[in-house]
């Protein structure tokens, strides 16, 4: 079979690799598409070699059909449409034991500290892997993983219908957040830089402005009556991000913290203690949220497909990577690991 491989210096390389043949409790999965997200391209420029082991096949949005079970394996059958949830946890630390497995102290994220999708051929443990109903697509379904990541960030932001939120940052996770919150009836907008997004935003009709050419403040307080929003979710990783979204806020407005600032960033918590404002941070995902991901892709009420701006071939992923890289007219990039399969 054919995977892509992080090699280091940010190199992906495609590769002839044997099969895993499934263990008991496992799964052999036949991956149909996968997504490339930031964690990924973080992976690619070596801001984690020190979670991976080189040469490391990464990747964790995903979908396929189910090819082989291993010993015990009874929930499954050959052919079964499936996608997965990339956590494996303890079950035994201290956050395990209070309830929160998915941030679990020794959380194992496959396609990160354990071997990923990006290859034809996939073998994980049974626990991990989550239905998908017929009818669904399966390059709509690879957006499952992201989209359980918006669904667990709106339910931290405790906000419900006829709720105002402001999304700092319109790349995929951004977006999708926006999604799910109009779904449930938020009112929602979007501050994003990149004219394309912002076109996208309006395609899928969510309100966007571009924190270049206005001041997002005077637009907030315009649209909240000098109140300002419920929620504001930060999701561009940026300093200049953050301050936006903390200065957003109505008084005992939450923040909720999305993207992963690898670095410290200033807060400004004066403000934080002059309006009482409350900061979440939203990581990951529960079953719960994943499962909630895949009931509304099957009911269409998230329009997933406008997010997916190209769709290329495995051996064709580090041309993936570069297109994402580029920055330009792009939100998701998939890539078909189908083709050429061996049988």
């Amino acid at each position: 079979m054919r995977a892509a491989a992080y090699v280091g210096d940010g190199t992906i390389r495609v590769e002839e690799r044997e099969p895993v043949d499934p263990a008991p409790g496992q799964v052999r999965l036949d991956v149909a598409y996968v997504g490339i997200c930031g964690t990924d391209l973080h992976i690619k420029h070596g801001a984690m070699d020190a979670r991976v082991t080189l040469p490391a096949v990464i990747g964790h949005e995903m979908s396929g059909t189910v090819a082989a079970l291993g010993e015990g394996v009874t929930a499954w059958s050959p052919g079964d449409r499936v996608t997965v949830m990339p956590l494996r946890w303890c079950g035994d630390c201290a956050a395990c034991r209070a309830g929160h497995r998915h941030v679990c102290e020794r959380l194992v994220f496959v396609g990160i500290d354990a071997p990923g999708a990006l290859q034809q051929s996939w073998t994980v443990e049974q626990d991990l892997v989550v239905r998908l109903p017929e009818g669904l697509p399966l390059d709509q379904a690879a957006l499952a993983e992201p989209l359980a990541v918006a669904v667990h960030d709106v339910r931290r932001s405790g906000l419900g219908a006829d709720g105002r939120a402001l999304v700092v940052g319109g790349g995929p996770i951004g977006l999708l957040i926006a999604l799910v919150a109009a779904s449930e009836g938020i009112d929602v907008l979007v501050s994003e830089p990149n004219a394309f997004r912002r076109a996208i935003a309006s395609q899928l009709g969510v309100g966007a402005i571009d924190p270049i050419a206005g001041d997002v403040a005077s637009a907030v307080d315009e649209w909240t009556d000098g109140a300002g929003v419920d929620v504001a979710f930060e999701v561009s990783g940026s300093a200049p991000g953050l301050a936006t979204a903390t200065h957003s806020l109505r008084v005992r407005g939450r923040l909720v913290v999305v993207a992963i600032h690898s670095q410290p960033v200033p807060l400004d918590l004066f403000r934080v203690f002059w309006r009482e404002l409350e900061l979440a941070g939203a990581r990951v995902y529960e079953r719960t949220d994943f499962e909630r991901a895949v009931e509304l892709l099957a009911t269409g009420a998230i329009p997933t497909a406008p997010l997916i701006s190209a769709v290329v071939p495995l051996e064709q992923t580090a041309d993936a990577f570069a297109a994402l890289e580029g920055g330009g007219d792009v939100v998701k990039v998939l890539v078909d690991c189908r083709e050429g399969r061996a049988r």
